[in-house]
């Protein structure tokens, strides 16, 4: 073997060593559940700690109990179940963000209960007190979803009218739920600010806090994900899933939001062929539409929920 085959075998060789490292970090950086220092510690649906009135309710509140199930591939997950004042048809299934917990949507809980729903709020994989090493996105946890709403149906009857609301990552987990094959106690869907595939979030985002463009860290990284936590970045789409939805859907983003970008409402919003309304909250950072106008939100939402909900 002459100096230069030589020379180029260990050129390969560490760059393979140092992407498979730079691979390892963001894998760990964005996937592996952790404190997440770019996240904003006030973001809804990540926050834990009890400042609200609505917060302290959930928390306080004596008549929650708690759900669990195992998921397909053997993980333990939980979830709060609050049931509504008076006998219902009408429940919610709601998804949080990234690095949140079913603690940390009590605005949104209390918003579905008095209008008097039973309210379910799971802890995604990898998060609260569901079992887990790694965050999903949404993919994964479509199929939790599934689980859930056959849960929600055996413990509320034949009868359960179920509405999907997420928000953030959350937001893309309804959305990635949405194409499965769901069963017809699912009436509708709401989501905020979800993104419309992991890899374009990923890619915004590696720009955004690195400036490093996405080739080949991303798909370096979606290997090492299929590798540690059984998929890949790619199959994480919004899009895709959009496009098998048969659900009517809410789709809500503020103007102003720059964590997963405004310009994705279009493109989740267009995806998407069934009866759909779009609600935009003028100056409204991410995740935080609810409290830029909380009686608009909740004006758009429940003038929604009646044209499919009984």
């Amino acid at each position: 073997m002459n100096r230069i085959v030589k020379i180029l075998i260990a050129v390969v060789v560490l760059i393979v060593i140092v992407l498979t490292g730079a691979g390892m970090y963001f894998y760990n950086y964005a996937v592996v559940p952790s404190k997440k220092d770019f996240l904003a510690g006030d973001t809804p649906g990540t926050d834990v700690e009890a400042k609200t009135p609505e917060e302290k309710w959930f928390k306080e509140k004596t008549n929650r109990s708690y759900w669990d199930l195992t998921s397909k591939d053997g993980l333990k997950l939980t979830a709060i179940y609050l049931p509504a004042e008076e006998k219902t048809d009408k429940n919610v299934i709601m998804a949080h963000g990234y690095m949140g917990s079913a603690e940390t949507m009590a605005n949104f809980a209390k918003m579905y209960h008095d209008w008097g729903y039973n309210v379910l709020v799971p802890d995604a994989r990898g998060h609260g007190e569901s079992e887990g090493d790694y965050i999903g996105f949404g993919w994964p946890e479509r199929k939790d979803y599934l689980q859930w709403i056959d849960k929600m149906i055996a413990e509320n009857g034949k009868d359960a009218q179920i509405t999907l609301y997420g928000i953030s990552m959350g937001g893309a987990t309804v959305m990635m739920t949405s194409g499965e094959n769901l069963p017809k106690n699912v009436k509708a869907i709401v989501e905020d600010c979800g993104y419309s595939t992991v890899n374009e979030e990923l890619k915004y985002q590696l720009k955004d806090m690195f400036n490093l463009p996405a080739f080949p860290l991303v798909p370096v990284t979606s290997l090492i994900t299929k590798i540690r936590a059984g998929y890949f970045f790619g199959e994480a789409s919004s899009i895709a899933q959009l496009k098998k939805n048969k659900v009517p859907m809410l789709f809500i983003h503020g103007d102003a939001d720059k964590f997963v970008p405004f310009e994705m409402l279009d493109e989740v919003y267009n995806a998407t062929d069934v009866p759909k309304e779009k609600f935009v909250v003028k100056g409204a950072a991410h995740a935080k539409s609810y409290s830029v106008d909380p009686k608009a939100y909740k004006a758009k939402v429940e003038s929604f929920l009646t044209k499919y909900v009984d």
